[in-house]
């Protein structure tokens, strides 16, 4: 029987031989390789600004923090979403509104925000679900009219497109994730990009404690003979120790140069996967198909879930459930609102495997279990 994992980072010797660089530098905090590490993310993805954090969830705190948001603010966040995604609002003293999921995308419902705007709503943050885009154009100008702040939460999305431009820029400012299933990986770690100075500035003192030279800057003045005062620096922000290191910033420079060959094997495998489901039994695909798209995640609706996943889980097969809504979770239950779509779509979904190191073979052997599966179904209701 073969044992097929949900999700698998996609590691080799050119990370090894990065690392092992690092190391024969002595030199492994936050330095010269967290510096080209934010660099290149900028430079690809076309923003003036970018700074690398210790994860996702720590970039989110600090750039709702940087819109500095009188307390008690609502922040209109989706409620099919991962738990960073509500902490963050939570973290700085505001209210978060819980957004219904979009019945095809299940991304940021722009319908769902309009019916619950209020004049205390002052910012969104989108999540672009799976790595599919939310229809963001369409939300930037709902947030023009509105005069509210963007937060892309693009922790799914590393490196999708929509409308040829990059997820992540269409907002204010963009957050990924570099947590060890996403598209590439540091271990954990995560990116803020923006084109806003006056944000790049305020989180670039947070992420390292108010404290306006980092251990690098003073290091490169103590080697300067002349510099008698390399060691002195100001605390001038009450801040957070969020920042990433030279070890995982060596990994995700070798990782972000197989970015879109990630991407474009996903793409290959998805494509794959839904020739070979047979679509014709009561199922349905979890996401569009876009060639423009970095997906995180690959995955099937279907009302017989629970079923179907304990089947799955016989044969070898990991799978899992993306995500439980955050008006379910106990702590958050009492922000739950209306939410008819996140309430019934999420009994209906799988998520399958889907990793760079899959074979086609591995793709062939999951749909012939589904395709059995149904079958097998089909028979016994007949």
């Amino acid at each position: 029987m073969k044992k097929i994992r949900l999700f698998k980072p996609s590691l080799g010797i050119a990370e090894l031989k990065s690392v092992k660089r690092v190391f024969k530098k002595s030199w492994i905090g936050q330095g010269n390789e967290v510096l080209l590490f934010e660099d290149k993310f900028k430079n690809k993805f076309k923003s003036k600004y970018a700074l690398a954090f210790n994860s996702c969830s720590a970039a989110l705190q600090l750039a709702v923090n940087s819109l500095k948001l009188p307390k008690g603010s609502r922040i209109m966040v989706n409620n099919l979403t991962f738990a960073a995604s509500i902490q963050c609002i939570l973290h700085n003293e505001l209210i978060p509104v819980l957004i219904d999921c979009d019945k095809t995308t299940l991304g940021f419902n722009l319908e769902d925000a309009k019916k619950k705007i209020s004049k205390n709503v002052r910012a969104i943050i989108v999540v672009h679900y799976g790595g599919y885009p939310s229809k963001i154009d369409e939300i930037v100008k709902f947030a023009k009219k509105n005069r509210l702040k963007i937060i892309e939460d693009c922790a799914h999305a590393q490196g999708s497109l929509y409308k040829n431009k990059y997820l992540g820029t269409w907002g204010d400012i963009g957050c990924f994730s570099f947590e060890e299933k996403k598209g590439i990986t540091t271990g954990d770690g995560g990116m803020l990009i923006t084109n806003n100075l006056k944000i790049y500035n305020e989180v670039k003192l947070k992420r390292w404690l108010g404290i306006n030279k980092s251990t690098f800057t003073r290091n490169k003045n103590y080697l300067n003979p002349k510099q008698k005062n390399h060691w002195y620096y100001e605390i001038v922000r009450l801040g957070f120790k969020f920042h990433m290191n030279d070890l995982a910033a060596a990994i995700g420079l070798e990782q972000f140069k197989k970015l879109d060959k990630f991407k474009e094997k996903k793409i290959q495998l998805i494509n794959y996967y839904n020739k070979m489901i047979n679509f014709d039994y009561p199922l349905d695909t979890l996401l569009p198909f876009d060639r423009n798209c970095a997906y995180w995640l690959y995955g099937i609706r279907t009302e017989y879930r629970d079923e179907l996943i304990l089947f799955l889980k016989k044969n070898g097969i990991e799978c899992g459930v993306h995500f439980l809504p955050m008006s379910k979770q106990p702590f958050f239950k009492k922000y739950k609102n209306k939410l008819p779509i996140s309430d019934k779509i999420w009994r209906e979904i799988i998520t399958l495997p889907l990793h760079y190191d899959m074979k086609k073979n591995d793709i062939l052997y999951i749909s012939n279990k589904i395709n059995y599966y149904y079958s097998k179904l089909k028979d016994k209701n007949s």
